[in-house]
């Protein structure tokens, strides 16, 4: 199941970072490396957003309950930007780390060793962090992508260390540590930003790619006609799942048996170009947009003013169709 294997990774990513801690903090430790002790101090982050999203992943696949009948999808979305706000916090003390390092230079001991070190924790996460992102992309979880790119930035920040004791360890130039240590944190920085507006865009019912909707709008055109349309078409993702909503249009004659068929099949044509799509498609007669229109555009009138004294008595109530089973309903594409 996706969930399973989402969850897969993010336990792997716990895995994969308590050992590139290990490298990194016996790399810091044998050099005296402000890139290195940074670097460290990068995967200590990707540590908690792993924890995290894991948390948050498996809260997102419990089954929809009476508080939450629509399920609890969006957790997803708490983990990516808590773990953009780690990577900004991570860009911001790097970047202190590197500005008060470049005031007071230090000399640095045992490049070979910790560049060593450094490498192959980069190429630990650099493996994790592809997989983990086709893994995101193939279940669209935004909490394994958020890991994913939290990985990357990491790697980033390791080939920044390499290139920079690189240098120092070539030219002698002290100030070469601290000062691409900085570039590194500007670079991250970015991505936090990334990831955090990603979440807030899936917290605030974001639509969904224009691919999608493209191919939702290719499907509902094969089912058009002369009596029949579709409008009020509305998408939205909630962490992995995918929901449109739309209004189709019958003539008004048509039986309810006829009109539920045709839903049926533009719900399975649906499904089908989008697999795991959830449709809920409202039936009203041809005319129906009309008179709702008109009502919008009619002023109500105030509750207290139909307590006057020449009011009727009686409340009026709304005329039943004669034929109960007839009325059009809408219906929730499984």
């Amino acid at each position: 199941m996706p969930g399973m294997q989402v969850q897969h990774y993010l336990k792997l990513s716990v895995v994969v970072a308590l050992v590139t801690i290990a490298l990194k903090m016996a790399a810091w430790h044998w050099t005296g490396s402000v890139s290195l002790f940074s670097d460290a101090m990068e995967s200590l982050v990707n540590l908690a957003g792993a924890l995290f999203g894991l948390g948050m992943v498996t809260i997102a696949r419990r089954p929809p309950d009476e508080d939450h009948p629509f399920g609890h999808h969006k957790a997803e979305y708490f983990s990516s930007a808590f773990e953009g706000a780690l990577i900004l916090v991570a860009a911001l003390g790097i970047a202190w780390t590197a500005i008060d390092r470049l005031r007071t230079p230090q000399p640095l001991d045992s490049l070979d060793i910790g560049l060593a070190l450094s490498l192959i924790s980069t190429v630990i996460n650099g493996v994790l962090a592809s997989a983990m992102l086709k893994a995101s992309r193939e279940h669209r979880s935004i909490a394994l992508e958020a890991d994913a790119r939290h990985l990357f930035t990491d790697v980033w920040t390791s080939v920044g260390v390499v290139i920079g004791l690189l240098g120092v360890r070539f030219t002698g130039w002290t100030w070469l540590d601290p000062l691409l240590a900085l570039l590194v944190a500007l670079n991250i920085l970015r991505e936090a930003v990334h990831l955090m507006w990603r979440s807030t865009g899936g917290l605030m019912d974001q639509a969904l790619s224009s691919e999608d909707q493209q191919a939702i709008h290719a499907v509902l055109q094969r089912f058009t006609g002369p009596d029949l349309r579709f409008d009020h078409v509305a998408t939205r993702m909630a962490g992995q799942r995918r929901y449109v909503d739309l209004h189709l249009h019958v003539p008004a004659p048509w039986t309810l048996g006829r009109a539920a068929a045709l839903r049926g099949e533009v719900e399975q044509a649906l499904m089908q170009a989008l697999p795991g799509l959830r449709a809920s498609i409202q039936l009203l007669p041809v005319n129906a947009e009309t008179r709702f229109d008109e009502l919008e555009r009619t002023p109500t009138t105030p509750v207290s003013e139909s307590t006057s004294s020449d009011a009727s008595p009686t409340t009026p109530r709304m005329q039943e169709p004669a034929d109960k089973s007839q009325a059009l309903g809408p219906s929730t594409g499984a």
